[in-house]
């Protein structure tokens, strides 16, 4: 569990994390928003305070140069 926020993982789909940097308030809605909203992502959760940004999702439905494209187009830098 999250000591910061109190979020704990939820266990469906591949789980994927990424760090981020860059983010804000308004952009990480946006991310969150846009993740999803694709096909086959089941959770997501971003700590905007560290980037830390968990994802769950399903890789028969969404690949992950998608989920990293939803990053870029917001012009983050992720990695895993």
């Amino acid at each position: 569990m999250c000591s910061t926020c109190g979020c704990s993982s939820h266990g469906q789909g591949t789980q994927i994390q990424f760090f981020v940097t860059g983010y804000d308030a308004k952009n990480s809605k946006a991310v969150e928003e846009k993740l999803l909203g694709l096909p086959g992502v089941l959770y997501v959760h971003i700590h905007t305070h560290d980037g830390e940004t968990t994802i769950n999702y399903d890789p028969a439905k969404t690949r992950l140069s998608e989920l990293t494209a939803v990053f870029e187009q917001k012009g983050l830098q992720a990695a895993i």
